[in-house]
């Protein structure tokens, strides 16, 4: 990815969820006390970055077969509750392996 890239997708991301945790605070003086409104302004910015950074998954590699191993494998580490640091090695290494698995079956 592009440096330039990089910090137009960082400011977006900055702005979108910035304006959404403000965004509230500004529009409404008094508490908000309807549950889908606070449950639907707490989960936006997860559900922004998740929708940015997920395509970008699938050139990391430059492989489509590595990044789906990689995406499988930190899906699969994810539902077993496992924590982020141990779901981005798992999401690692199984990109590295399905890598040099289809280096070693070209060079047969």
């Amino acid at each position: 990815m592009k440096t330039g890239i990089f910090w137009i997708y960082l400011l977006v991301m900055f702005a979108v969820t910035y304006l959404v945790r403000v965004l509230p605070f500004v529009a409404f003086h008094k508490k908000i006390e309807n549950k889908f409104v606070r449950s639907f302004l707490a989960y936006i910015p997860y559900t922004v970055l998740g929708a940015m950074t997920f395509p970008a998954v699938f050139y990391a590699t430059g492989s489509a077969v590595t990044a789906a191993a990689g995406v499988a494998a930190a899906l699969f580490a994810a539902y077993r509750g496992k924590g982020l640091f141990t779901v981005a090695v798992c999401a690692s290494l199984a990109a590295l392996l399905a890598g040099v698995f289809l280096q070693a079956i070209e060079m047969v």
